[in-house]
């Protein structure tokens, strides 16, 4: 009797078979999709490990398609950032969900804040360890006031405009009182936008006897008291009791040929006239993601 293919495998390899191609052999598995860091559209040296929709379609179509699903679980690990990219992203969870029938649980770990609790909500379950950082449901505009400071350096900024109000909030100008209001007005459609979503999500679970909708964080335990959240434990835990026959497997999204030898990237074209703004911008940009994590003592 010839041997098989298991049987002409080293042994370390073929006992991490199962686990690997679980879905391959008949086993239910719980596909699980890590949704780490800040959320952004993606244009920048420092977009790559960011959230956005494009970076993630492939990873939940891979996810939601396996053979054998039980379940899908999102560990989200997120201060927030895009409005937009959150609702496109926690819209398609819904889509998958609706179009494959399974359920979906999201796991917060250290901070699932504003954006990153816009993801959470996407889910049909939502859980937390007791210490990590739930909520901030509201809407921050952040930037720098650089007025003067091109003058100093002896540099002469020339802007040109087509419409009284296309230069609004031009961090090289004074602040205006009537662009602070619009960006006000602005906040508070995306705020009560936010808010629907949440009441849609997660309806009588919430406390109503709470203003919940203030940005203010909770602990997990107190999320779990004001409705934010549907139970305390880690991932491992939690899909153990709830599936214990399932496996769960990482979803990864189909990478191209360049990408898995590790070629290209964000740097691979860019010239040497390139370098400083680059550098420039990933330093600011570096600042605001930082700052984003420190909102939340991370």
């Amino acid at each position: 009797m010839r041997p098989t293919v298991l049987h002409r495998l080293p042994p370390s390899v073929a006992q991490r078979l199962p686990s690997r191609l679980g879905d391959w052999a008949g086993k239910p598995v719980v596909s699980c999709v890590r949704l780490q860091g800040l959320i952004a559209a993606g244009m920048s040296p420092l977009s790559r490990g960011m959230i956005n929709l494009s970076s993630l379609e492939p990873v939940l179509q891979h996810a939601f398609q396996r053979r054998g699903l039980a379940a899908v679980a999102l560990l989200i690990n997120s201060p927030g950032g895009s409005a937009t990219q959150s609702a496109l992203v926690a819209e398609r969870i819904r889509s998958l969900a609706a179009e494959h029938e399974v359920p979906v649980l999201a796991f917060c770990e250290d901070v699932a804040a504003s954006g990153g609790y816009w993801l959470a909500c996407a889910a049909d379950e939502v859980y937390a360890h007791p210490t990590s950082i739930v909520g901030s449901i509201g809407v921050v505009s952040s930037g720098f006031g650089l007025a003067g400071l091109l003058e100093r350096l002896g540099v002469e900024r020339r802007l040109h405009t087509a419409g009284e109000n296309k230069a609004r909030l031009d961090p090289f100008l004074p602040e205006d009182p009537d662009d602070v209001q619009w960006l006000t007005g602005l906040q508070g459609e995306l705020h009560k936008l936010f808010q629907d979503w949440v009441r849609e999500r997660r309806g009588a679970k919430l406390d109503r006897t709470k203003d919940l909708f203030t940005g203010e964080v909770w602990t997990g335990a107190d999320a779990l008291e004001v409705g934010l959240v549907d139970g305390l434990g880690s991932a491992r835990a939690v899909l153990k009791d709830r599936f214990p026959d399932a496996e769960p497997v990482a979803a990864q999204g189909r990478r191209s040929l360049f990408a898995r030898l590790g070629v290209g990237g964000s740097h691979s074209l860019l010239g040497a006239a390139h370098a400083a703004p680059n550098v420039a911008l990933s330093l600011v940009e570096a600042a605001e993601l930082r700052a984003s994590w420190a909102r939340f003592g991370l």
